[in-house]
């Protein structure tokens, strides 16, 4: 693993730049981040290297990456969208496990839990009708763990399992988190490490993970921001640094 060149940004703003990629190559999709930091990456992607991406208020209005109206999209339109595969959300996960099943509902046993979380919501809707990747800002063993106490995304095992129906839109990018960059590049489709960000080691990733990750032989660092980038982070889409809220360091 080579160290990076030396670059003046932050955790928080790798975190961004990992964000903004999940986007990459998606073409006219609604990005749907959820969280500070997926919602300036999305943002980041629209301004560089995605400029058909679609950004949403979060209601029933396409918007710029300034925040201006673009455009109208009624609820009829964004079910379409959500159903037929032309959306990607970024969610977040109190627990997800080796093969991306994801939980927001509650920790212990579903019949009597020790804690009550969001509840099940859309998660389920998206995984299966939509590309959705995860975003979690406190990476460690009580949120990657082996197995998660209830499914609301769908990972890829349980996805295969009920069949094509399940799988003809699911698909699972990327997670990120502040420690680096997942994905399921594996042939049992169980996570891998992608990329570490600056600063991270290998093991300490490894330590903060319930299950075994595979790893492979050179895991790079996450590619840098450039000058250009951080100038539109830290001066047009997060001037109040919203991002340094989610990530520590």
């Amino acid at each position: 693993m080579n160290p990076p060149d030396t670059v003046a940004a932050t955790r928080a703003e790798y975190c961004v730049i990992a964000c903004a990629e999940a986007w990459r190559g998606d073409g006219e999709v609604l990005a749907s981040p959820m969280g500070a930091v997926p919602s300036v990456g999305a943002r980041l992607a629209r301004l560089t290297f995605a400029p058909e991406l679609l950004l949403t208020d979060g209601e029933a209005t396409i918007v710029g990456p300034d925040g201006e109206a673009e455009g109208w999209l009624p609820y009829r339109k964004h079910l379409t969208l959500v159903t037929g595969g032309r959306r990607h959300v970024m969610m977040g996960a109190s627990q997800i496990d080796r093969f991306g099943n994801q939980n927001i509902s509650c920790i212990g046993d579903w019949a009597q839990p020790a804690r009550q979380l969001l509840g099940v919501r859309g998660a389920p809707v998206n995984t299966l009708n939509n590309p959705v990747s995860y975003w979690i800002p406190r990476h460690s063993p009580r949120v990657f763990v082996e197995r998660v106490d209830m499914v609301c995304g769908v990972g890829y095992d349980r996805a295969e399992a009920a069949g094509p129906p399940a799988t003809r839109f699911h698909r699972i990018p990327r997670v990120v988190s502040d420690l680096g960059v997942f994905d399921f590049a594996t042939p049992d489709r169980s996570m891998r490490l992608a990329s570490v960000h600056p600063g991270v080691t290998v093991e300490r990733v490894q330590e903060a993970t319930g299950f075994p990750l595979t790893v492979p032989a050179d895991v790079p660092y996450t590619r840098d921001p450039t000058a250009a980038e951080l100038a539109l982070i830290r001066e047009v889409i997060d001037p109040a640094g919203t991002r340094n809220r989610e990530v520590r360091g």
